[in-house]
């Protein structure tokens, strides 16, 4: 497949995954908001840090490090052994799920049944939930390899849905079942979530497309663990890359999630606090979630299909070289913009945001705090997410293999860093703790990624150099809506807040005008692709 094909197929894959997931978002976002009047802080401390931290870390540990190293090269390879090396996922999911889940029954503090009833059903459910997701990942890979655009998006949205119906529902009905009513949730989300893989590629394979296709996987069978005659069972050198991304990953995780690790192991705040932080930690990452992530997995595969792993940059074509370079620069441009627009606007408005989404319950105490801190933090995860895929996709096994050094290093740091700053600043701590570790992260990407290109006429990290006008006009909008806040917000009647919100519509729309005139090879390339 051409370079440009590739381009282009995964801006789409990009695009329709942001637009798509906006949508189904918003539906849950408005239910979220529904169920949030009607639960405990300590019943959502529990579901959102503790239980879902043992859900993600199962999931991911088991799976990361093979999405990475099966997603890296050409679609075109032995897909039986690559399969047959994501089925080991599955034994490893059981594996984590039986051992994380006898540390968070018997080693962790146990919530108050009379406040948070059920808690080990809640445990056996979610460690249950994340071996059954693992049974989709070979079906996960192969749509992601092939670029299937619309699938993964569908999937996961009808999944999330799903599960937000039945949250509220079960919360209106039986709102004394406690972690029941989340545990049938989580169960119905991943089932519905691999189903939905399983009936596509039942459908698909076999069909007239597959075949136009010259689709490499012809019978559902062959999706399955399967030996192949006088060869080996799986790609060794995959198992090898696997086994680097996987020491990569363990360290990843803990820095990912290291705020709900020094939550759940250290107790630094209780399970109110923790349900408040959770809250507004992913109100704030509403963005990260819509637009990044989306981004940073597509563009993941871009650059592992353009550019080849472990060469330099003199032993690639360099067409596609150049047009790396330039896709490069022009991501980082649209991330850093789209960060720098909420970190500017999300000061003035987060009072407002929680307290419109939560009541009061969210805009007292530390809650608006927390979430202009976020606003900022965005900013780094957007520059982080777009550099590290690049890194990811570009790493040879000896260089994963020195930045796991690097990243053991960051993880002690990061996680001691979170446990003084909470105990200075208490919640706030967490973020600001986030903020520093991206930035580390960042700044090593950024060192790679110039050192890959210093022999060759591309700048690709020039993306991170915004117009000077439009730099003027985003400090003028952060000091008007400041301004506007403190006269107009939050406690003045909602003929105040129309004016706060039509204070920053203004200055949003003047960021906006600016950007359209200034940042012209931007604009050009999110149109065409």
């Amino acid at each position: 497949m051409a370079a440009q094909d590739v381009l282009g197929q995964t801006a789409r894959l990009a695009s329709s995954s942001a637009l798509l997931q906006v949508l189904f978002r918003v539906v849950t976002f408005a239910l979220n908001a529904f169920t949030l009047r009607y639960l405990s802080r300590e019943l959502i401390g529990v579901v959102n840090v503790r239980l879902t931290l043992l859900y993600s870390t199962v999931v991911f540990l088991a799976r990361e490090a093979f999405r990475r190293a099966c997603l890296s090269g050409s679609a075109k390879r032995n897909w039986i052994k690559t399969i047959n090396l994501l089925w080991l996922t599955v034994p490893l999911g059981v594996f984590w799920s039986l051992i994380l889940g006898l540390v968070w029954l018997h080693l962790l503090e146990v919530p108050d049944p009379s406040v948070v009833p059920h808690y080990q059903a809640g445990v056996v459910a979610f460690g249950l939930s994340a071996v059954i997701e693992l049974l989709g990942e070979p079906f996960w890979v192969l749509a992601q390899a092939h670029l299937f655009v619309k699938l993964k998006v569908i999937a996961e949205s009808l999944s999330v849905v799903s599960k937000c119906i039945l949250t509220v529902t079960l919360v209106i009905l039986y709102p004394n079942w406690g972690l029941y009513i989340f545990s049938l949730a989580q169960l119905l989300y991943v089932s519905v979530l691999v189903m939905c893989y399983v009936i596509y590629f039942v459908m698909f394979l076999g069909s007239p497309e597959a075949t136009k296709k010259s689709f490499p996987v012809a019978r559902v069978k062959a999706l399955l663990p399967s030996f192949v005659d006088d060869e080996t069972f799986v790609n060794w050198k995959e198992a090898r890359l696997t086994w680097s991304f996987f020491k990569q990953s363990f360290l990843k995780q803990i820095l990912t999630e290291g705020e709900r690790y020094v939550m759940t192991f250290l107790n630094v705040l209780n399970f109110g606090d923790q349900g408040v932080y959770d809250i507004v930690n992913n109100l704030g990452s509403l963005v990260a979630r819509f637009i990044f992530l989306p981004i940073e997995e597509s563009f993941y595969v871009f650059f592992a299909k353009v550019l080849e792993r472990g060469k330099t940059v003199k032993d690639q074509k360099q067409d596609d070289v150049a047009m790396a370079a330039n896709v490069l620069e022009l991501l980082l441009k649209l991330v850093l913009l789209i960060g720098l627009t909420i970190t500017v606007f999300g000061y003035a408005y987060s009072q407002l945001a929680l307290d419109v989404y939560g009541g009061s319950m969210l805009s007292s105490g530390t809650g608006p705090d927390l979430l202009r801190c976020y606003s900022l933090y965005v900013l780094f995860l957007a520059v982080n997410g777009v550099t590290e895929c690049f890194t990811s996709a570009l790493m040879c096994k000896e260089e994963v293999d020195r930045y796991n050094f690097v990243m053991l290093a960051l993880s002690f740091i990061f996680l001691c860093i979170s446990y003084f700053l909470t105990h200075w600043y208490g919640s706030v701590g967490f973020i600001l703790a986030n903020c520093f570790n991206m930035g580390i992260r960042i700044a090593h990407s950024t060192h790679y990624i110039h050192h890959y290109f210093r022999e060759s006429p591309h700048r690709p990290l020039t993306g991170l150099l915004p117009s000077p006008a439009l730099l003027l006009v985003y400090s003028l909008s952060a000091m008007v809506t400041a301004f506007s806040e403190v006269m107009f917000c939050c406690d003045k009647g909602w003929m105040a807040r129309l004016i706060h919100i039509s204070t920053g519509t203004l200055c949003l729309a003047a960021t906006l005008v600016t950007m359209f005139c200034t940042e012209t090879k931007l604009i050009h390339f999110v149109r065409s692709q």
